[in-house]
């Protein structure tokens, strides 16, 4: 094992785990972290054979995250760095346990099911000077961060609309119901996924990638919220109007019912001069159009680009990047953070875009003011973080 390597642990994410395996191949392609312990499952049985299946020490391969905690934080040689990839019910007791022990923690979407846990969490990360990352993975894309470089260098002039949606057909059958998708089964039951399916699962995604691309923070929210699929006990479509803090307005649309659609996420942000357009099919795309120039299209790894799509980019243009690089490249800043810190050196100023704490409660924020206004018919309601 290579001495600048982060020793990582991981709870949840065993056998069969979609995200599990994302973020161990993200955490993997920059050679700045090696598995080395985990909680894999909260089945003894199967949390010790997903973790023989990675390779992981027997003595190292846990049966609850508690012990994992304590014991590792006592080990001389024991994990730096935890991510968190359990059922969303879960997320507070976990993050809690290994942040007080010292370890830096990088948690899936959303945070926590509540505002106060999220909120207790962010103050427990900075009582113990600890890392709280939260994977909004899609602001790790190169052509999402040029976005932000172009908003933020007045390239559009002032943001006034915003459109973003994230649309999936997936669940526009019952699938919860037939016993094969685990996956279907815990994002659909409010004991595990919390009180919103939808705009926790989805929403909270196209919620941060609008405020992290245009510099602005929605400060009300208007929401309609739908249950199509009979006897669903969440909600599986959202439509939102949205007031940000700087005038600009927006709608969003997030839906687990668009039969057809696999993973339709499109942001689009409107200034004075002209917009941007993106859209995740055509991840290496950036679309622009003024009213004075015409439209042009910039390309990840053109020579154009700014420094924080550069630094984002992993090979030529023309050779294809995705979710995977996306996701390292949180890890990868996640790694700067972390190694700043045990340094006493300032970090690169654009590691500090990967999303963190204050990120995640945001995301709470807006789930409870968007839960709140549909049990008002759709009244605006003022995004606090002191709801």
């Amino acid at each position: 094992m290579s001495a600048d390597r982060l020793r990582l642990g991981m709870v949840g994410g065993g056998h069969g785990a979609f995200i599990g395996a994302a973020h161990r191949i993200a955490a993997r392609l920059d050679d700045r972290y090696l598995l080395t312990a985990g909680a894999l499952s909260s089945n003894p049985d199967i949390a010790r054979a997903s973790g023989a299946e990675l390779g992981l020490d027997p003595e190292r391969s846990y049966d609850n995250f508690g012990d994992m905690a304590q014991i590792e934080a006592g080990r001389q040689d024991g994990i730096e760095a935890v991510t968190v990839v359990t059922p969303n019910h879960l997320h507070h007791a976990v993050c809690k346990v290994f942040l007080e022990n010292g370890i830096d923690v990088i948690c899936d979407k959303p945070l926590t099911t509540t505002l106060p846990d999220a909120r207790d969490l962010l103050a427990i990360a900075q009582q113990n000077d600890r890392l709280l990352g939260v994977t909004y993975t899609y602001t790790g894309y190169p052509m999402v961060r040029e976005a932000r470089a172009l908003i933020e260098s007045g390239t559009l002039g002032a943001v006034r609309l915003v459109q973003v949606e994230f649309a999936i057909g997936w669940l526009s059958a019952p699938l919860e119901r037939d016993g094969d998708s685990k996956q279907a089964a815990w994002r659909t039951d409010p004991a595990q996924a919390g009180p919103s399916f939808v705009v926790a699962d989805l929403g909270t995604h196209c919620f941060h990638l609008a405020e992290f691309t245009t510099g602005a923070q929605v400060a009300a929210v208007s929401a309609d919220l739908s249950t199509f699929v009979d006897g669903r006990r969440l909600e599986d479509n959202a439509n939102l109007n949205l007031r940000f803090d700087n005038g600009a307005r927006g709608q969003m649309w997030a839906s687990m019912v668009a039969a057809g659609e696999t993973v339709g996420l499109r942001l689009r942000v409107y200034g004075e001069r002209g917009h941007i357009a993106w859209h995740q099919h055509r991840p290496d795309e950036l679309h622009l159009a003024f009213n004075d120039s015409g439209k042009r299209t910039l390309v990840r790894g053109g020579p154009d680009l700014s420094e924080a799509a550069r630094r984002a980019t992993r090979i030529v243009a023309g050779l294809p990047e995705g979710y995977y690089e996306a996701f390292a490249n949180l890890y990868r800043d996640y790694a700067d953070l972390i190694e700043s810190r045990k340094d006493g050196t300032a970090p690169d100023p654009l590691a500090l875009w990967a999303p963190q704490a204050e990120d995640g409660v945001r995301g709470l924020v807006f789930v409870e003011a968007a839960l709140g206004s549909a049990s008002r018919d759709g009244a605006w309601t003022v995004l606090s973080l002191d709801a």
